[in-house]
């Protein structure tokens, strides 16, 4: 991803709301997700957080239609036009309103990177090969946003694996979508290409008009980035709202089942979390006692 490179010029602004409400998901006749409600607004970022096995990501990913759902509604509303049942569009339709980058997709073998982020515009392409108008100069512009512009013509399977989550991103922001949802885009990346992922998410939201809907690990991040914060428990959604208002100590406590503090970072004004181990316990007690 560039430094100060904008996300406005790579993506056109479409505005789309997604609302799931009341979304159960079972596998295997037990239910992971329980009755979740969520609303990814245009021009915000909405985070997803909670400890392993909170049912974050298979959220996501039924909202993205990866994962049926045995009870719940999906609506997709532009703003312009009658809102549109999201379980009813056809996958091209949908493709055009929503892209997703899920965890640990194969690596293809045999193809450039720009061969890859081509395969984003297949909403847009004919079904006996049409031409897809302005399709090129869209690659283009994401190759570039992403920072894969220089390994556009490299195979794939010689990538690292934070170059290739780059080049899986640019794939997405290539459908030009109103709503982007991202399941742990930072695995992989080094520390550099996590704030620039972050950064261009912000631009996005900001400059796109686009609702983005993010599973992260990292509250830190999570509290950066995000206009609203949902956190997860046991396929439950158990806070939802401002980072302010969800990232409480007690409640951080109760749901990672860790002591966990949360104060403001004096260079930034962000929040910020800390785990307390044992050892971070025992430091403190030796601190406390000299």
């Amino acid at each position: 991803m560039r430094s100060g490179e904008r996300a406005g010029s790579a993506t056109r602004p479409r505005g789309h709301e997604l609302s799931a409400e009341h979304m159960t998901v079972s596998y295997d006749g037990v239910d992971v997700v329980h009755d979740a409600a969520i609303q990814l607004r245009p021009g915000e970022v909405t985070a997803l957080v909670g400890p392993n096995g909170s049912g974050k990501s298979t959220l996501l990913r039924t909202v993205a239609r990866l994962q049926g759902a045995r009870r719940g509604t999906l609506t997709l509303d532009s703003g312009t036009a009658d809102a549109a049942d999201g379980f009813d569009l056809t996958a091209r339709q949908f493709a055009r309103r929503v892209a997703l980058l899920t965890q640990g997709r194969p690596t293809p073998g045999g193809l450039s990177v720009r061969d890859v982020v081509e395969f984003g515009r297949y909403p847009y392409r004919g079904r006996w090969g049409q031409a897809d108008v302005g399709g090129a100069a869209v690659v283009e512009r994401v190759l570039t946003l992403t920072g894969v512009d220089n390994l556009a013509d490299r195979a794939v399977d010689q990538l690292s694996g934070g170059q290739l989550q780059r080049v899986w991103l640019a794939s997405c922001l290539a459908q030009e979508t109103g709503v982007l949802l991202l399941d742990e885009p930072t695995t992989y990346l080094d520390l550099r290409y996590q704030i620039e992922l972050l950064d261009l998410m912000r631009d996005l939201a900001d400059d796109g008009g686009i609702a983005v809907g993010v599973v992260l690990h990292d509250l830190d991040q999570a509290a950066a980035v995000a206009d609203r914060i949902a956190l997860l428990d046991a396929g439950r959604i158990v806070a939802d709202g401002a980072p302010a208002d969800v990232l409480l100590p007690e409640r951080l406590s109760e749901t990672y089942g860790i002591r966990i503090e949360v104060d403001t970072d004096p260079l930034t004004g962000r929040l910020r979390t800390r785990a307390i181990g044992r050892h971070h316990s025992r430091s403190e007690r030796l601190h406390t006692s000299s």
